[in-house]
């Protein structure tokens, strides 16, 4: 497991800001059947449950678009994944099917409504801190062009920044020969719960991706 700290900066504005971590050791299927199924079968139940007009009003999103807020950064224009993915679904629009370490990383977000972000350990080097992005920092997305990440929690190593609750660089992105991953569950409304979703995450990474040598954390 890399050592991963908050910056205190970012704590004094966000204090609510925890993370919940699983590193693993993983085999990356292009696709799992398996997966799917159980994918498909929240996805049915989110559309069941929330309709769109409530969404800002889900807790763990409303909490993350205040944190946001407090640094100074438009949460309807950078959205957090979680809300991000969470309008897609109830857009009838489904998810992406990307490899079976992201399905899984986007179906715990799903469960949790927080943000989560999965990193190829591989491609970073040292300790890795969450801290504010800074003025006119970016890099460049996954599937995107540069993403302005100035003022939102970025995630940061001796190479520079790599990921964000909003989205992620495509170089510490988890392809099919990635053999080590991090995942991170973000949550704005401090550690309470994060344990079970480490645990869902855990249990997912072992079943879908044979997981081994998991190793667990909670930052905040």
């Amino acid at each position: 497991m890399p050592e991963i700290s908050i910056n205190p900066a970012l704590k004094a504005l966000v204090p609510n800001l925890a993370l919940g971590c699983v590193s693993a050791h993983v085999s990356v299927e292009k696709h799992n059947e398996a997966l799917w199924l159980e994918i498909d079968q929240h996805l049915g139940h989110l559309s069941a449950a929330i309709k769109p007009e409530q969404i800002n009003t889900v807790p763990q999103i409303a909490a993350m678009r205040s944190a946001y807020k407090a640094l100074g950064k438009d949460p309807s224009r950078y959205r957090g994944s979680a809300e991000a993915l969470l309008r897609r679904v109830l857009q009838g629009k489904g998810l992406y099917q990307i490899n079976s370490v992201v399905d899984i990383n986007n179906l715990v977000s799903l469960e949790s409504l927080n943000p989560a972000g999965t990193y190829d350990v591989e491609k970073v080097t040292g300790p890795i801190e969450l801290r504010i992005g800074a003025a006119t920092e970016n890099y460049k997305g996954i599937g995107k062009d540069l993403i302005n990440i100035e003022s939102l929690p970025v995630f940061a190593d001796a190479a520079g920044s790599f990921g964000s609750p909003t989205s992620d660089s495509e170089r510490a992105m988890v392809r099919l020969e990635t053999r080590k991953i991090l995942m991170v569950i973000f949550s704005f409304t401090g550690p309470e719960g994060l344990e079970r979703w480490i645990e869902r995450a855990s249990e997912l990474l072992g079943r879908y991706s044979a997981g081994e040598e998991i190793e667990t954390s909670l930052v905040g």
